[in-house]
């Protein structure tokens, strides 16, 4: 008595790339430069809120740099 067992290739689909939308990361990019455009323009105008601002906008310009590197990282 001859028992053969059979192996039967097994398909496994192919890793796939995130979508990430061109479109949102032109959406995002365009609303960290206005936040930031912003920011610089309050520190212009308002001498006095300048410190205050200013901490504020370099705390999300960190958050904007890390959250674009996220991205790229998703993105490999």
């Amino acid at each position: 008595m001859s028992a053969t067992i059979e192996q039967q290739p097994q398909n496994q689909p192919a890793p796939q790339r995130p979508n990430t939308d061109p479109v949102l990361l032109l959406v995002v990019g365009i609303v960290v430069l206005l936040a930031l455009g912003a920011t610089l323009y309050l520190c212009v105008v308002h001498r006095s809120l300048a410190g205050p601002i200013g901490a504020v906008g370099g705390v999300a310009s960190a958050l904007a740099a890390a959250f674009g590197v996220a991205l790229a990282l998703r993105r490999r």
